[in-house]
Parts: structure tokens; sequence; C-alpha cells
């Protein structure tokens, strides 16, 4: 494709009723302001779930940038769309390193996960939308974003709540404030405002003399053995001890270049790490499948056609962030709601947004401030995130109207949801087990298109015979309208 647009009339902001399509501009001053918009929308997610996976925050967003220029230029220009980082892959990140798995194994896994992407995007291209809906249905997805979100409580309840327990709670209230009180553009931008407000509620606190420490465990520091003696890497024997500290620290802001490229690192790739990462696949595909038809019902063109492109095109962004040590991507819908309220769905905003994007990576400053993130404020805005990420699956189940008073929809999803939050464990072999998000994921999967096998027979070919036939389900996706957040 030749990047190249039709500059919209005089290149004013459009007036009612008209709309800046994807192949046309406004003057460049105004396409970089609606650029910055974007990227200010999609800011908060793209580098707090970094923070949240133990990934590197600077190549994160660097990579998102670079993700989104592909999958521009993959789609042809017709799918206006940013690339940020993806919340689907948070809980299958904290399994592979509770099991011991380092970033490598976790990079690898996710490569992994994003080819497979890339081949389902290939597979729909060519053989139509439908085998989505054959394979994957809607009580099926939303049941695998249901468990995601869900399982990661215990990440919450043990990781970071406990290392500032009242700047959580405050953080978490002022988020869920903003959330509701606030309009627009605002409301978008809630979490990264409740980051702000953590950070700035942290560092009041550190300077109060009654409220300057806080004691508490950190993960990877301060780590002791049995014998209270320091000891090199965590594990089993050597666990990180409650220690006095600040909550805000700017020792590596500081120490920090201006300018300089993330470090870069090779995948690892394991197979019980790949396991955990490939039930995200299925979460991924139905959010680029909905916002794909979000983006058709604002901009009135058919985009059937580029679907399977545009979830190949993520799929490749996934991979090329991961295999340099970054972030999974997805479509974001911050970004789709930027796009409702201007109705400009220009793509050379996109770029813009892009590139600004890859030169905050090239900061190592930027990335530093990001990671100096207190874990009292993680905790509050976790709570909230991971939350949300569950109840979208809840989402698809209504917009798809699934029936739960059909035992074929409800007894694998009630199994799967309760396998994947209690963390259950199966052990296959002594060096392979199936664990919380994997198990689950198998389980409605396997469980549902089983049953549903068996009930067909039994009701025989005319439907009749027992049972309850739960009426047919709409696309994944649903309604075709930008949602109000989105999972990554």
């Amino acid at each position: 494709m030749s990047i190249g647009w039709k500059l919209y009339g005089d290149g004013r902001t459009p007036p009612p009723g008209e709309v800046v399509r994807p192949d046309e501009r406004l003057s460049w001053p105004r396409t970089a302001g609606i650029g910055a918009q974007h990227v200010v929308a999609m800011f908060g997610a793209t580098f707090v779930f970094p923070v949240v996976m133990g990934l590197d925050p600077n190549l994160s967003i660097m990579m998102s940038g670079v993700a989104t220029v592909l999958f521009l230029l993959i789609v042809g220009g017709r799918v206006p769309s940013y690339l940020g980082t993806s919340a689907s892959f948070v809980g299958a990140v904290a399994a592979i390193r509770a099991a011991g798995g380092d970033t490598a194994a976790v990079t690898g896994a996710i490569l992994v996960a994003g080819l497979v992407l890339a081949a389902v995007g290939l597979a729909i291209h060519y053989l139509g939308g439908e085998v989505i809906h054959l394979v994957f249905p809607p009580v099926v997805t939303g049941a695998v974003v249901m468990l995601i979100g869900f399982n990661l409580a215990p990440v919450v309840a043990t990781v970071y709540w406990p290392q500032d327990q009242w700047v959580a709670l405050a953080t978490l209230c002022f988020a869920v404030l903003c959330t509701v009180l606030l309009r627009g553009f605002w409301a978008r931008i809630a979490i990264l405002l409740a980051l702000v407000f953590g950070f700035a509620l942290s560092w009041i606190l550190d300077t109060l003399p009654k409220t300057g420490t806080i004691t508490s465990v950190l993960p990877g520091q301060n780590l002791r053995d049995a014998a209270g003696k320091a000891c090199p890497s965590e594990g089993p024997y050597c666990v990180a001890t409650a220690f006095p500290h600040e909550r805000l620290s700017f020792t590596g802001v500081k120490g920090a270049d201006w300018f300089g490229f993330p470090d870069l690192h090779a995948p690892d790739f394991k197979t019980s790490a790949i396991l955990l990462a490939l039930p995200p696949v299925i979460a991924l595909i139905a959010e680029n499948t909905g916002h794909v038809k979000a983006v058709a019902a604002m901009t009135g063109d058919d985009l059937n056609p580029v679907l399977g492109r545009a979830i190949t095109a993520d799929g490749v962004g996934t991979a090329l962030a991961s295999a340099v040590g970054g972030s999974p991507t997805t479509t974001y819908a911050e970004n789709i709601g930027v796009m409702a309220a201007t109705r400009i769905y220009s793509t050379a905003a996109y770029y813009v947004a892009a590139a600004v994007a890859i030169l905050f990576g090239l900061c190592p400053k930027f990335g530093a401030l990001v990671a100096a993130t207190p874990g009292g404020v993680l905790g509050g805005i976790t709570v909230v995130l991971y939350g949300m990420i569950g109840l979208l699956g809840a989402k698809i189940w209504i917009e798809n109207r699934v029936d739960f008073g059909d035992p074929v929809n409800l007894v694998p999803v009630a199994a799967a949801i309760i396998l994947a939050i209690g963390n259950v464990t199966l052990d296959i072999t002594d060096d392979f087990p199936l664990q919380g998000i994997a198990l689950g994921t198998i389980a409605v999967l396997v469980g549902y298109h089983a049953l549903n096998a068996v009930a067909r027979g039994a009701r025989g070919p005319d439907g009749s015979g027992g049972g309850v036939i739960a009426p047919k389900e709409k696309e994944i996706g649903g309604p075709v309208r930008p949602p109000a957040t989105d999972a990554g």
C-alpha cells in the first residue's frame, strides 16, 4: 500500500453528520493533535500492563508503535486501529512466572501465541469468518475471557495489595469515581488518572513524618533464607521478607539517560509456558472481531473481507514485539472511542501516534519513571482492571444471548471458571502440568463441544428427545457499537 491521504475539505474539523474517512486527513497540525489524543488514550494501559507482567515498559511502548504501523500496512489502511499492550496475557504471564519461568520464557510463549493468532487470521481470511463461530461460539469465548480476568485475583491479593493497602484502597476508590463521574475522553483515561493520583499520594505520604516509610514485602527484593542470610534468587528456600522502605523512589529515574535504545533480549521456548499462553488467543480473536465490527459500523464500510487480515496483523505484531522482549499487542477500544467522539477515522493520525510511541520508547528516563510505580498504586489499579477483564466475558454472553438454562452451556462453563480461579492443577506427567487458565480453557472448549455432540445425538435430527435447546447465538463481537473499555 502506498501511504498517502486526501485532504478533507479545507483541512478543518468536519461539520456535524460528516466524517473524515481512513484515506483522508485534516491539516497536518490538526492531524498531529488527533494523533496526540490517540497517544493519551492508549497510554495508560499500554505501559501499565507491561509493568504488571514484569516486562520492559519502554520496549513495549516502542514496539506498540512499530506493531501499529505494521498493522495498518497489512490491512491496507482500511481498519484504523492502534495496537497497544494486550491485557489478555496477564494471567498467563503470572502463571508462567509462578511456575519459575523467566522473562525469556514469557516472551517465547507469547511469540508462539502470536504466530498461532496469525495462522488463525489466515484461516479466517481464506475460509471465512464462520469458522470462528463453529470452533469458538460465544459461550466458549465469554468463558475464556472471564477466567483470564478472574484467575488474576490472587495476584492482587498476594503481590500488590499487601505492599501498601491504604494507598491501594485510595487509588481504587479514585479510579472508580473517575470511571463513574467523568464523561467522554476523561472517562476513557480513568486508569491513567488513577495512576497519577496514586503517584502523587505516595509522594505526599513519603514526605510526611509519620507516614514516611512502610514495612512490606516487595517481590524479588530483600531475599533471605531460613537463617536470615541474604540469597541471590527467589525460590522455595529463598523468599522476600518485609522491610521498611519508601513508597516512591526516583533513584532509577535520576540515573537514566534521556535517550537510548531499550534492552532487547531473545525469547526462550518452553512447552509448559507455551500451553499457558495459548488460551488468550481465543480472547484476542473475539476482541479483534468486535473491534473490526465496531469500526465498520462507524465508517459504514464493509470490513468483513479484511477481518482475517486484521487478526493476522495483530498476531504478527504480537510475535514481532515479543521476539525482542516486548509485550503482546491488541487493537484498542480506547482509540476506537476517540474516533467515535471525533468522527475522524484517518489512519494518518495513527501513524502520528505510532511515531510518538516509538520516541517514548527511546527515552530510558521515561521507562525508569514507569518502573518506579509503587506497588500499592498497582494494587488499586489492578483490582479494577482484572475485574473488568473478567466481566468482559459476561458482556459477550449478554450481547449474544447465551442461554444458561441449557446444561450444555452451563456445566462446562461452571467447571472451567472454578478450575481457573482456583488454579487447579492436573499433573499429566511429572514435568507436564495443566493448571489454571490452560486447564479451564481446555475444559470449557472440549466440554462444550463434547456435550453439544452428545446432546444433539440424544435429541435426534429433529431436535426432539429431551434437554433444552439453546436459541441460536449471534456472532462473536455482539452489537457493532464501540466498546466502553478494553480488555487489552
